[in-house]
């Protein structure tokens, strides 16, 4: 968030802001778009920048704190009538533990909430780190840009001609793997389905739309997102995740529905992806797909480099995804997935807020 202007009460007819509270609170952004899924980048967020730097705190630890202490933030810059139902966010950090040493570290804002890892975001974030100098000595044709998220290190690969960067972006996950496959589960309205939950910085639930009554092509959104918010529900409940490292990353963030084509092609296979509070994604989903690579390598449906298009059915863009290395990721065999897709800048915002607006920190109406 930027520092205030002067001048916030006055009437005069040529100032740059319109009239916003004393506290002089004034929220500067970038806005982007990958596939179609918005990123509004907070390009600097004051205090979490005072508690890394004051307190040394991990990005662990910071995502706690700006969602104990700055919550109100990610509110007003999520929900209406700033932002909407599907809006998505990052707050950019470059200092200190935090950042790890990366160009940049980011943590990754929803409508309920924060998240542990967003392809998208990683993506367009390189566009952005690249444009506004956030890489000390980029290099062409293309500049690897590190970034530190939640759940770990992500480099990401962007092209770069000297003066602007380009399309299309790709990166290397951290380490992806499948935490369980043919999972039983009881799902309200619909029995018994089977599901495979894929681990792509977040962990993600799998099953084909079929199995539910549904198609990700010719079914209606609204039934799709019902659909598939039931299963997470029934899986939070009837599977315990447990993740390698930090047990602050064990929840499952959603649950993707597919057409259920795992076995490789050259054709596209679509999916859509309904995480937190049934918001849906509009690209193909970045750590989905980084996820689901995971699986199909794991079940032999895929070998190393082979590439698969993902298709999303809302918007029909895609991205390419291939599993590119082998690794263990703690008594998990686990690959490194590259993610291929094309982020876009929209515009710039700067938003304002007056205290003695009952709704200035954003409701929510889905």
């Amino acid at each position: 968030m930027a520092e205030a202007e002067s001048g916030s009460g006055g009437g005069r007819a040529g100032r740059r802001l319109p009239p916003h509270s004393p506290s002089g609170l004034v929220l500067q952004t970038v806005e982007m778009h990958t596939g179609g899924e918005p990123l509004r980048i907070i390009p600097r967020l004051e205090a979490a920048e005072e508690a890394v730097t004051a307190r040394g705190l991990s990005l662990l630890s910071l995502r706690r704190e700006v969602a104990a202490t700055q919550d109100h933030m990610r509110r007003a810059l999520m929900h209406e009538p700033r932002g909407h139902a599907g809006m998505y966010g990052a707050v950019v950090v470059r200092s200190g533990a935090a950042a790890a040493g990366a160009d940049l570290a980011a943590l990754f804002l929803h409508g309920a909430g924060y998240s542990a890892m967003c392809g998208h975001a990683v993506m367009a974030l390189g566009r952005f780190a690249l444009d506004y100098g956030l890489v000390a000595a980029p290099s062409c044709p293309e500049t690897a840009v590190h970034l530190h998220c939640p759940c770990g290190p992500v480099t990401a690969f962007v092209p770069w001609d000297g003066h602007r960067s380009g399309n299309p972006v790709r990166f290397h996950s951290v380490p992806a793997f499948a935490a369980a496959t043919d999972v039983a589960i009881d799902v309200p309205g619909h029995g018994k389905v089977m599901i495979d939950i894929g681990y792509g910085g977040t962990f993600y639930a799998f099953l084909s739309a079929e199995q539910l009554g549904l198609d990700v092509h010719s079914s209606k959104t609204r039934d799709l997102v019902s659909a598939a918010s039931m299963v997470t529900e029934a899986a939070k409940q009837q599977f315990k995740l447990h993740h390698p490292v930090s047990e602050d990353l064990a929840f499952l963030y959603g649950t993707i529905l597919t057409d259920g084509k795992d076995a490789f092609s050259e054709e596209p296979t679509t999916n859509i992806c309904v995480f937190a509070d049934e918001q849906v994604d509009r690209s193909p989903t970045g750590s989905g797909v980084t996820a689901r690579i995971a699986l199909q390598y794991h079940k032999g449906l895929i070998q190393l480099n082979q590439t698969r298009t993902f298709r999303s059915s809302t918007t029909g863009s895609l991205f390419t995804g291939k599993a590119v290395k082998e690794a263990r990721f703690g008594d998990y065999n686990a690959v490194i997935v590259e993610v291929s897709g094309e982020a876009y800048y929209t515009g710039t915002a700067t938003f304002t807020v007056e205290e003695e607006d009952s709704l200035k920190h954003g409701f929510f109406f889905r």
